[in-house]
């Protein structure tokens, strides 16, 4: 197991190197500003399925049913109900991830808007087929902060997006009726720092939040050259961000996305904290060979539950030469506990 995991480690961290080769330092500009004005496609998804009043027990039993038969006491997750409106776990996200500025970073920013748009509502449809007792609806998942190998002006090794990228996810996502999430790596920032740049977009209905502790680098390293980590602490420093932007707005709950693919980027999972504003998903973020990607998932997913589970699926490094190719919507609603949601890199 230990050989297994090493290699998995030395795979993901050399995603990280192809992540800090994309040119985000210096962006495309005209490619993303062809992106922006391309024009929309005529598609409408899915009405979302969130009911306005909460019964518990009916929530109950939809937990009950995503843990998929546990039998060790895990899972479901001992949590906070949620507040009215939650989309989970009524819902299952399929997710596109990407940044604008590189085609090398996901399918987000590697498809042309249209041709991005229809696949993403054909993964849907295939989920939607995989598991009708679940309503499916569709993501936009844009990396609004990246880590950067230079440390920039202010040395915290980050590039914050311009809000008119932002702004684009949201107008792309309209026609859709798609949930949009914004991403960040904090490099040498903060979650506190990097969440609270982001407040405005938090506060519409539509927009939640990732947060990737690969690139959190707490001693000075250079990001892309090890993987960083967050502690509880850190992740409830978000947790706590969106409580209150909850709150403050009469909003209903924000989702917390947390990828993870390694023990050591996420410590003290038992001290994260839920509360009834925010629903957290822990989402296993590494690629590979099937065995290796499930393996991963019940080493730092299944064994160490918050909330709910993420699975996240590379349409090129899952199906390199020599690897056993993606994991298909009927597989993946198998695991112990079934992912809620689900991310294409």
């Amino acid at each position: 197991m230990k050989k297994l995991v090493q290699v998995f480690f030395v795979s993901v961290l050399s995603l990280g190197y192809i992540i800090y080769n994309t040119g985000c330092n210096q962006p495309d500009a005209k490619a993303a500003a062809a992106a922006k004005d391309s024009v929309t496609i005529p598609v409408t998804g899915a009405a979302k399925a969130i009911p306005t009043t909460l019964d518990t027990a009916d929530y109950d039993k939809k937990m009950l049913a995503l843990s998929n038969h546990d039998t060790t006491g895990k899972w479901p997750a001992k949590a906070a109900y949620p507040l009215p409106g939650a989309v989970l776990p009524y819902n299952r996200i399929v997710s596109f991830y990407g940044n604008l500025y590189s085609k090398k970073m996901g399918v987000l920013g590697r498809l042309p808007k249209d041709s991005m748009l229809a696949q993403l509502l054909q993964e849907v449809a295939k989920f939607q087929a995989a598991d009708t007792t679940v309503h499916v609806m569709p993501a936009l998942h844009y990396i609004t902060t990246t880590a950067q190998a230079a440390p920039g002006k202010d040395g915290m090794h980050r590039y914050r997006m311009p809000g008119s990228q932002i702004d684009t996810m949201l107008n792309w996502a309209k026609p859709i009726s798609a949930l949009v999430f914004v991403d960040i790596q904090v490099g040498h920032s903060t979650v506190k720092a990097e969440v609270q740049s982001l407040e405005a977009y938090l506060k519409l209905p539509t927009v939640h939040l990732g947060i990737d502790p690969e690139f959190s680098l707490k001693h000075g390293e250079i990001p892309g050259r090890k993987i960083g980590t967050f502690t509880a602490e850190d992740i409830n420093d978000a947790v706590d961000i969106l409580t209150d932007i909850v709150r403050k707005n009469h909003l209903t709950p924000k989702i917390l996305v947390v990828h993870r693919f390694t023990q050591g980027m996420v410590t003290g999972y038992e001290r994260i904290k839920t509360t009834p504003e925010v629903q957290i998903i822990m989402d296993m973020d590494g690629f590979g060979d099937k065995t290796l990607k499930k393996s991963t998932y019940l080493r730092y997913i299944y064994r160490e539950p918050v909330q709910f589970t993420g699975f996240k699926l590379f349409y090129k490094n899952d199906t390199r030469p020599g690897t056993t190719g993606m994991y298909t919507p009927e597989e993946l609603m198998k695991f112990v506990p079934k992912p809620i949601y689900i991310q294409f890199q």
